[in-house]
């Protein structure tokens, strides 16, 4: 998960390896909690929150020893009768959950918003939740070595930064790191449930939010009201192969890039041959690779930026005048602002991939020697050179892990209610084929699919067809129910325009979305 710096982050202010079945005695009976102390914490964006803090076990197998604090936020319920709390997760894992429970509350409609307690949380280690993990400040520090090791000295060095980071999480949080994991932060949620003196929750969650989703329903299934899961993590893939999966897809969405600054070449002057114009921005990353921009933005930064283009195609127009204005007049500026605005990590950055690493090295088995990595990016470069290797070194910090590894859980599951699926057809951080294996999973899920979408984080974002089948199903529980791998379609947001006709095309709601969802999962 990567959080954006600059603009972006004060958007959000304003707000496979094997796998093991959990028994059902995995999930201990949570233990009661104190009612959360709600005060006043409106911001402009978002005037009716409210925030709050919560103690939870660090080891829940041991609910009276050490306690860790978790930060809450709430947008309560106005109508008469209420469905009760609907928690909200954005993803990463890293990810804040604060600000998204006011953006959901006034993105809903207002009589389904009306009736829910909108409850978002900082998971363990995360943001304004005690202790928050940071294991390296300024380990993202511009300009940082080329991602593609064409070196030996190359590799040394990357494999070097890999293993300070994994032994500097080590140094400071030993203690810690064994149970900063999915299944701890799922068995959290349940303690928020208790908390609020609620029965049952629902839940909607984005990214890996629908793996956090999917395993508190696996664990809690009779305290599930609803559960909405948009932009679908692939079980069987955690996480290691996943990532391998989103190497290729996220070179497919980048293409998709050059084709649209393609198909305006009379805006950007780059050529109408896409595979040309990715030629030009391969020469781009060349060159910066020699000579930073600004001293700040070298061939990694540059992925780094056009890295958030795969998630959100509103990204588009500011990723190609930025690519005009290098390639063409050779003009840095707009380079090194997209990646201030874009790619940079900042603080929260830094607390965000210190909690991804946490989780995702815990979470799940990865190859011990560095030689398997090495044979499958390289692999995976030939065919999809786009983001292999800035991925690759992302996670690399798994292979020196200092904690045991857990088995990713088997979410299939018959015991739910009916549960909502979203997934976009050409989605690269989430793929297409986790939908409908999650679909799969679930024994009464629908899943609904925006046809050619390519956006991560598809409700609330501007396409009224998703919402719609979104607010129904907060409303009475319905869900579509159709004969084939989808139970319903609808058709993908329209694609953005460049800059000058930016403002009449482009859902603002879409931008603040995913601001809060941030990259990386």
């Amino acid at each position: 998960m990567r959080t954006r710096a600059a603009v972006l982050c004060a958007a959000a202010a304003v707000l496979a390896g094997s796998v093991t079945a959990l028994p059902a005695h995995a999930a201990p009976a949570t233990a009661p909690a104190a009612r959360p102390a709600w005060k006043k914490c409106g911001t402009g964006a978002y005037p009716t929150l409210q925030c709050a803090s919560l103690k939870v076990p660090l080891d829940h197998a041991h609910p009276s020893g050490r306690q860790i604090t978790l930060a809450l936020s709430r947008v309560p319920h106005t109508a008469r009768t209420s469905q009760g709390p609907l928690l909200v997760n954005p993803g990463g894992p890293g990810g804040s959950g604060l600000a998204l429970a006011g953006f959901v509350a006034s993105a809903l409609p207002s009589r389904v918003a009306a009736r829910y307690d909108v409850i978002g949380f900082d998971p363990r280690g995360v943001g304004r939740s005690s202790p928050a993990l940071d294991c390296a400040p300024g380990h993202f520090r511009a300009a940082r070595p080329d991602t593609v090791p064409a070196t030996a000295a190359l590799e040394r060095t990357n494999l070097a930064r890999a293993r300070s980071f994994a032994a500097a999480c080590r140094r400071k949080y030993a203690g810690l790191l064994p149970y900063i994991d999915t299944v701890s932060a799922a068995r959290d949620m349940d303690s928020i449930r208790a908390a609020l003196g609620a029965r049952t929750i629902s839940y909607f969650g984005y990214s890996y939010g629908t793996y956090l989703g999917a395993v508190y329903a696996k664990l809690y299934p009779q305290r599930v009201r609803r559960l909405v899961l948009d932009s679908i993590v692939d079980p069987t893939g955690v996480w290691y192969e996943d990532n391998l999966g989103q190497d290729y897809a996220f070179d497919d969405r980048h293409r998709a890039l050059m084709a649209w600054i393609a198909r305006y070449d009379s805006t950007y002057h780059l050529g109408k041959d896409p595979a040309k114009i990715e030629a030009r921005w391969y020469a781009m990353r060349a060159a910066l690779a020699k000579r930073p921009a600004g001293g700040r933005v070298g061939a990694s930064e540059l992925e780094d930026t056009f890295i958030t283009g795969g998630y959100y195609d509103g990204y588009w127009p500011y990723l190609a005048e930025a690519f005009t204005a290098y390639t063409r007049e050779r003009n840095a500026g707009p380079l090194v602002e997209a990646y201030e605005n874009y790619g940079a990590v900042d603080g929260s950055g830094d607390n965000g991939y210190s909690v991804y690493s946490a989780v995702q090295c815990r979470d799940a088995s990865w190859p011990g020697g560095w030689n398997r990595w090495r044979a499958d990016a390289w692999q995976v470069y030939d065919k999809a050179p786009f983001m292999v290797w800035n991925n690759a070194w992302y996670n690399a910090p798994c292979a020196y892990w200092p904690t045991a590894r857990r088995r990713p859980v088997d979410i299939a599951n018959a015991k739910l209610p009916p549960v909502l699926l979203f997934q976009a057809t050409d989605d690269a951080a989430t793929p297409y084929p986790g939908g409908v294996t999650v679909h799969r999973l679930l024994a009464r899920s629908s899943l609904v699919v925006e046809e050619g979408g390519g956006n991560h984080g598809i409700t609330l974002s501007g396409n009224a067809c998703l919402d719609r089948y979104l607010a129904t199903y907060l409303t009475d529980g319905k869900v579509p129910r159709g004969s084939g791998p989808a139970d319903a379609v609808c058709r993908k947001s329209p694609d953005p325009k460049p800059l000058e006709a930016k403002a009449a095309s482009t859902s603002s709601r879409g931008s603040t979305l995913h601001a809060l969802l941030g990259f990386r999962r």
